[in-house]
């Protein structure tokens, strides 16, 4: 069947990607070949497809369709996270859109609109990553909510609770007030801000003297419960043992000392809320005093606010600082610019919050994990990251793992009593009952009398376990599939998770597999645009990946993504990237509709150029297979691509079909056509996991195959050696190839037109690509000569020296002036270059690379005078 003139992307896509489907070509079972096994960075459940994921995903299936191509049992996991902030906080919204507010239902009818919610719109993302042509096992999706993964999550919490490794305890906190939940501290955006410094005075107890404090909370001066001062600040010497007044509230609270206060910081008098700030509870601590909180857990103030209850805090700093002003305590107000944490989730700005909350010690832990990276058992892709790693890692802070949220998996700790250690840990309410049991001595009580902590875990204690519970490794840690999958081998992940979800990965692999995860850590840079800002919705410079392919094709939007992302550097993204990739797909597409449409001989002997071409592609398509190994093995995945781009480009379609194209009416070879279709399949191979769409188009079409001879599962080519000489005689023709199409354009002779060709052979080049030279630029004769011939347009390639005899195709006249024109120019030229490098100042003074650039410019010029004279000779 005859080839449509324009590819049709969508047709075709859709095509193929239903009959890998339907022939399990993703599906992997355990067998006896070797596994490669990627696991999905799991997208939020909620969540549809932008830009980041689609040079995640692109990346991840090209590594999985070499790997499959290569002869492995390819395993990619696909699933969704349940994202328990996010999608609690889509629910939370929907409902109050209907009326409803998340207070007055219970749990379980909450949940029940929460698992609505995910059935609705939860895996439209997994959908839209089969229009990229990801190649997922989808078999194996996972939803980090499943039973079998829940029930990994409880598991893995009651095992470490057992091992004294989490623990329950009255912290600071970092608090969401949007979310109304605990973040831990990754999950905090710290970002500059332009605030105001307000210096406030105090009165001292029973004198009219004041003392000044500077903040730029104004409103938690309602919580202070000390003033502290250095011992050693003799300034302040007078003020020892005695007490302030604290404004508005009128508490009358103790002035401390502490070393803690820096004398060369602020006013040296430093206002102590132990509810509100985590270094001031420390000081608390020391120094026994009176906690006072005046937030509310959405950020409104409580009864402690006084006449400000209800209130939001932003607001009530503003009217706060009225109310001081208007008391006279307000000494100044100067711009300062800080530090304000923000959520990761919601943006809100983070309130440092005294709360119970579960934490597991993670010093120990990380161990394991930090010397997994150090020693390499872990690669890191760039290195840049392993000293990020390590600093992170070595200052590791005990993980906040429960969350205020109902979305998620729910705390399996029991409480049957009053006290704050009245609770058991179990898997289930059965266990729990027991362990009370035990624990009170009372055989009486029973599951009614427990009650379940209502709070759920970070979701980044369900995804940390990721590459183990995907194979149910948890539950059944001797199964056969995570023996076999585990661990994986890369892992395609976004920097800036490489704490939140690759750090704790890797401990958990140690702590339940005693071994790691995965072998590479692929890192991607960001998406960005022309002007190197973040794509994002807010912003609105992020195009929309569906319509991006509806444009361009699946396969051009791969090669666009693809084109300029090295690993660990930003992609800085441009719709023309995706412009040039479909100009990519479509220069495949009509280099195969050239050769589908020769008409084949059996008779015909194949021709000499035919022979040296090929020989030529052959050694030329293994010296770039080597280079693209080596860049797969370096993670240099657009090098491979850019590798593989000009390969076909330039050599396969520009260069190679035009040396064997039969002349236009005539047939060709059937050997070389034979030998045509055999390279072009090599190509489709490493072509295949950068553009799998059209790749298996043009191979299904080549020849009729069954479903065990498709593409996708055939054979990654065999790396052999080359022929170099070979490959270096070609360039060295296509420079003399280049030349006589040059003088044809420039003298405007035709191409229809014959020509004699004499070279002054002094450099003794290969003349095995003489046939390929004559027929690309239709040369007649080819004669090689002991002297320059006179009357002939003549150029050089390096030191040989080529004439093509003019016979009448010019104007001899206009030529010489032509030429004549040019010499005086480029002399011209010559002589202000060798002013310079005879000018000892610039010589000596000017950099290196100046000076090596302008020596260049000499010996060019030299040697194009020396043409031009020589060419001007040949005329007269």
């Amino acid at each position: 069947m005859a080839l449509e003139a324009k590819y049709n992307a969508k047709q075709i896509e859709n095509k193929w990607y239903s009959y890998w489907m339907e022939n399990g070509y993703f599906h992997s079972e355990v067998d006896e070949r070797t596994p490669y096994t990627i696991v999905i960075p799991p997208p939020n459940v909620t969540g549809v497809l932008h830009m980041g994921h689609m040079l995640n995903n692109t990346l991840q299936d090209v590594l999985i369709r070499r790997a499959r191509l290569q002869g492995f049992n390819a395993c990619w996991v696909p699933g969704t996270d349940h994202a328990s902030i996010a999608t609690e906080a889509k629910v939370v919204a929907k409902l109050k859109a209907e009326g409803i507010d998340k207070t007055t239902l219970s749990r379980e009818e909450f949940l029940e609109h929460a698992w609505e919610w995910t059935h609705k719109h939860g895996g439209i993302i997994l959908e839209q990553l089969k229009k990229l042509g990801a190649s997922c096992d989808w078999e194996r999706t996972k939803f980090t909510m499943d039973d079998e993964m829940s029930a990994s999550v409880v598991k893995v919490f009651v095992d470490l609770y057992r091992k004294g490794n989490i623990y329950r305890g009255f912290r600071m906190v970092n608090w969401d007030p949007q979310a109304k939940t605990t973040l831990s501290d990754e999950e905090v955006i710290y970002e500059e801000k332009q605030g105001n410094l307000y210096y406030l005075n105090y009165k001292i107890e029973g004198s009219s003297e004041t003392l000044t404090i500077a903040t730029t909370r104004p409103e938690t001066i309602l919580g202070d419960t000390a003033i502290c001062i250095n011992p050693n600040d003799e300034r302040f010497a007078h003020l020892r043992g005695k007490k302030a007044i604290v404004p508005v509230c009128n508490r009358i609270i103790p002035i401390i000392e502490d070393v803690y206060v820096d004398v060369e910081f602020g006013t040296g008098c430093l206002k102590v809320t132990p509810a509100h700030d985590e270094n001031d509870k420390m000081l608390g601590d020391k120094h026994n005093l009176e906690i006072v909180d005046i937030l509310n857990d959405d950020g409104t103030l409580n009864s402690n606010g006084l006449h400000y209850k209800g209130k939001d805090r932003f607001v009530v700093r503003k009217e706060i600082v009225k109310e001081l002003e208007e008391m006279g305590v307000v000494k100044k107000i100067e711009t300062h610019l800080h530090k304000v944490g923000t959520s990761e989730r919601t943006g809100a700005v983070i309130e440092p919050k005294l709360s119970d909350q579960w934490f597991l010690k993670m010093k120990e832990l990380a161990q394991p994990a930090l010397d997994a990276v150090l020693e390499k058992d872990v690669n890191l892709v760039p290195e840049k990251f392993v000293n990020t790693y390590r600093h992170w890692m070595e200052n590791v802070r005990d993980w906040n793992i429960s969350r205020q949220l109902w979305w998620g998996q729910q705390i399996p700790a029991y409480f049957y009593g009053d006290g704050k250690e009245d609770f058991v840990v179990a898997e289930n309410i059965e266990e729990a009952v027991k362990l009370a049991q035990e624990k009170t001595s009372n055989a009486n009580l029973k599951a009614t009398d427990l009650t379940q902590d209502p709070d759920a875990l970070d979701t980044w204690f369900s995804s940390w376990l990721w590459p183990i519970s995907v194979f149910n490794g948890i539950l059944e840690p001797d199964n056969k599939e995570v023996n076999y999958y585990y661990p994986t081998n890369d892992l395609v992940t976004a920097p800036e998770i490489l704490f939140f979800w690759v750090a704790r990965m890797i401990i958990a692999g140690y702590e339940y597999r005693n071994e790691k995860p995965f072998t590479n850590v692929y890192l991607t840079g960001i998406v960005r645009d022309k002007q190197r800002r973040k794509m994002s919705k807010s912003l609105g410079n992020s195009p929309d990946p569906i319509e991006l392919m509806e444009q361009y094709g699946a396969d051009g939007v791969r090669v666009g993504m693809l084109l300029s992302s090295p690993a660990g550097n930003d992609l800085m993204f441009d719709e023309d990237l995706c412009k040039q990739g479909s100009g990519f797909v479509n220069k495949i597409w009509n280099a195969y509709r050239l050769i589908d449409g020769w008409e084949v001989s059996t008779e015909m002997e194949q021709s000499q150029s035919d022979v040296i071409a090929l020989q030529w592609y052959r050694s030329k398509f293994q010296k770039t297979l080597a280079e693209i190994e080596d860049h797969y093995g370096k993670y240099r995945i657009s090098d491979a691509l850019m590798a593989t781009y000009k390969l076909v480009w330039d050599d396969f379609c520009s260069w190679l079909l035009e040396m064997v194209k039969p002349p236009f009416g005539e047939k060709i070879s059937e050997k070389t056509y034979l030998e045509v279709i055999s390279v072009l399949e090599d190509n489709l191979k490493i072509l295949h996991p950068f553009v799998p769409f059209i790749s298996e188009e043009i191979w299904q079409h080549i020849t009729q195959r069954d479903s065990q001879e498709a593409l996708i599962i055939s054979e990654w080519p065999k790396m052999n050696s080359f022929n170099a000489p070979i490959i270096r005689d070609f360039e060295f023709a296509s420079e003399v190839i280049s030349g006589i199409r040059t003088i044809r354009k420039e003298k405007n002779i035709s191409f229809k037109d014959a020509i004699t060709l004499s070279v002054l052979n002094s450099e003794g080049a290969s003349k095995e690509f003489d046939a390929v030279i004559a027929k690309l630029g239709n040369v007649s004769e080819l004669n090689y000569i002991s002297e320059k011939l006179d009357g002939a347009l003549t150029f050089r390639v390096k030191s040989n020296e080529y004439f093509i005899p003019i016979a009448g195709a010019i104007n001899v006249e206009e030529e010489i002036a032509k030429l004549s024109e040019e010499l005086k120019y480029t002399e011209g030229f010559l002589k202000s270059v060798q002013g310079k490098l005879k000018n000892e100042r610039f010589v000596s003074g000017a950099p290196e690379k100046v000076v090596a650039l302008e020596r260049q410019k000499e010996a060019d010029a030299l040697a194009k005078i020396e043409t031009l004279k020589s060419s001007l000779e040949g005329l007269k």
